[in-house]
């Protein structure tokens, strides 16, 4: 409600004020999303064990194809190439699978280089695991905060980029429901890949 009167008043009044009115309107705006998009994101980070699905087997090859569907603007806006390995079947929440794919690309889009983003999806089988990972050319991390980026809230570049800090620890979440784990390697100007477990599905 708070986001949608903001908008409202910007939409009526941009102009009529003063133009310190106009940035305090803007301020409160902003501030609007920003809190509407926070609270979505703890809801789902809430709702990860208790409104999650029974893993079942499941391609992920689909699951990747309705999010570059989902991401197809974006990819052209930035003129980024998205390319893909055949990846081997799951067993898991296709549903949260999705979740974890539409943040690390989102990630990997975001925190480019300099140059169009290049983002490679692979995955493999391990002992009755599935790794699958997302690599990217972008800005990198340094290691010493590799632990930090998958705490709730832990945000390394400020409000320079979007977002609301708590994407990878919904990651870490999902991905810990189903008995895996997730990690990254990366080092600054480097690029980064994002891995993960999943128990392999039967017929993997």
């Amino acid at each position: 409600m708070v986001a949608s009167y903001t908008r409202l008043l910007a939409r009526r009044y941009e102009g009529q004020l003063d133009e310190r009115a106009d940035k305090y309107i803007r301020y409160a705006a902003e501030g609007a999303e920003r809190m509407k998009r926070l609270i979505q994101d703890l809801l789902a980070y809430s709702r990860v064990g208790t409104q999650g699905g029974e893993p079942v087997p499941t391609d992920p090859n689909q699951v990747l194809e309705q999010v570059l569907h989902d991401f197809s603007l974006r990819i052209r806006e930035l003129d980024a190439t998205v390319t893909s390995d055949p990846l081997p079947r799951v067993r898991a929440d296709p549903g949260q699978l999705r979740q974890i794919f539409q943040n690390l690309l989102e990630n990997a889009l975001k925190f480019r280089g300099e140059d169009a983003p290049v983002v490679h999806v692979s995955g493999q089988c391990e002992n009755g695991w599935v790794r699958i990972s997302f690599r990217d050319e972008g800005i990198g991390i340094d290691p010493e905060y590799f632990d930090r980026i998958f705490v709730i809230f832990q945000r390394l570049h400020g409000r320079d980029r979007e977002g609301t800090g708590i994407g990878l620890a919904l990651c870490k979440r999902i991905v810990e429901r189903h008995g895996g784990r997730l990690g990254v390697e990366s080092a600054p100007g480097k690029g980064s890949t994002f891995h993960f477990t999943l128990p392999a599905s039967e017929d993997a």
